[in-house]
């Protein structure tokens, strides 16, 4: 796993072909338990450091389709799997609990409920108010600026922007770590803003 800004965040990736850009997963380095959020199957070699830092207590699923190998970890960590309320209904794998919009999943990490993606209730979350981790719905295709999700996959443009700018009016957001693509290491309120300006002028 790769170190990201923080001491406390590792993140690990998968080149997709058909989209080419990364996919990405994040481990939060906690006393009290470690976090997964979205993650990916683990190389020897990652879950090798993975246990060395602790292993996990609980993984974090933004949504149906960033299920990716949560189970098989759950069962090789003991972790804990939450998914969106939004999506308890109809979920692909089992989840020990349902996280709602501005619940706290673990001290210092906040759900914020996204509407209008491809998928019900997507988590998008907030870490100790200065980093935003994303699951779907915004994303990064070239380096240094965000997008979102294409307009043919949402469900609902108008509630997409409304999600958007609810994340945008966050002024302390510095790093935005996306599922999909680019992470944005600074600056991150402002490219929210930019993005946000971009889809208003469409």
């Amino acid at each position: 796993m790769k170190q990201l800004h923080r001491k406390d965040l590792f993140g690990w990736s998968e080149f997709n072909q058909e989209r080419n850009l990364d996919f990405h997963s994040v481990l939060w380095v906690r006393k009290s338990g470690n976090a997964l959020i979205d993650p990916l199957p683990l190389s020897d070699h990652d879950l090798m450091h993975l246990q060395s830092l602790g292993g996990a207590s609980i993984i974090i699923v933004s949504n149906s389709d960033h299920c990716r190998d949560a189970e098989n970890i759950a069962v090789q960590t003991g972790a804990k799997i939450v998914g969106p309320a939004g999506e308890q209904e109809n979920f692909p794998i089992d989840c020990d609990r349902w996280i709602a919009d501005n619940e706290e999943i673990v001290p210092g990490l906040i759900a914020y409920q996204l509407e209008g993606s491809k998928t019900p209730g997507e988590l998008a979350l907030v870490l100790e108010n200065s980093t935003l981790i994303t699951g779907d719905l915004i994303r990064s295709h070239i380096a240094g600026e965000l997008c979102l999700l294409p307009t043919a996959k949402l469900s609902d443009l108008a509630l997409a922007h409304k999600s958007l700018a609810r994340l945008a009016d966050l002024p302390s957001i510095d790093t935005v770590l996306t599922g999909d693509g680019w992470p944005v290491f600074k600056h991150g309120n402002a490219a929210l803003q930019q993005l946000l300006e971009a889809q208003m002028k469409h």
